[in-house]
């Protein structure tokens, strides 16, 4: 497909032929398998961790939308998968240089052709974002459908970075909870549960 024919297809929503630039779940999910993932969230809190290091030993590094990175201490270097739902402009998604770019939002009209053109993308299916909307009552955050997905692989473990559900606001912007669509206090009973439940997931906060 070239750039005309995308525009085209985002503009009428014809979700088969975006659907047909995407990896299909299966192969993603196939690509987490046996996996040692960090997911790195971009709570403020995180910038008053060390935990850079640990982040860039995992097999495989997620981070999300802008994916902030104040500093290697706090957290890490390394972009292996970016999960958006936002604009992020051609230049900053080549220094970011991931492998796998992952469009989350159920939004298509927001979708860049320097996105869906590129190897290694995939487009959530719409699917699987009213699921989960269902689930929680309100819209999730980027943070919480990855989290979502991740549970369905066979990832061997996934830790999670940058997570505290908005308590300490977002690296990304001044909004506060009251601001933003998504119910935190149902995601973080969603990640609290699963941490009851599956083993493989551990949440790192900062110690104090």
């Amino acid at each position: 497909m070239n750039r005309l024919a995308f525009l085209l297809a985002r503009t009428l929503r014809r979700e088969a032929a975006l659907s047909a630039l995407s990896l299909s779940e299966e192969a993603l999910l196939a690509r987490f398998a046996t996996e040692r993932i960090a997911l790195v969230g971009n709570a403020r809190s995180l910038t008053g961790a060390s935990f850079g290091d640990e982040i860039d030993a995992a097999d495989l590094v997620i981070r999300l939308n802008r994916a902030p990175m104040p500093s290697t201490q706090s957290h890490g270097t390394r972009t292996d998968a970016l999960a958006l739902a936002t604009s992020l402009p051609r230049e900053a998604l080549e220094g970011l240089a991931p492998h796998l770019t992952l469009w989350m939002s159920h939004k298509r009209k927001r979708l860049p052709w320097h996105v869906a053109s590129r190897r290694g993308f995939y487009l959530h299916p719409l699917s699987d974002y009213g699921d989960l909307r269902r689930r929680l009552g309100a819209p999730p955050s980027t943070g919480l459908m990855m989290i979502d997905l991740l549970a369905r692989s066979r990832a061997a473990s996934v830790t999670l970075y940058g997570f505290d559900f908005f308590a300490s606001l977002s690296l990304t912007g001044s909004r506060t909870a009251a601001q933003v669509p998504h119910d935190f206090a149902a995601e973080g009973r969603f990640v609290q549960a699963l941490l009851e439940t599956d083993p493989r997931f551990a949440l790192r906060r900062p110690e104090g």
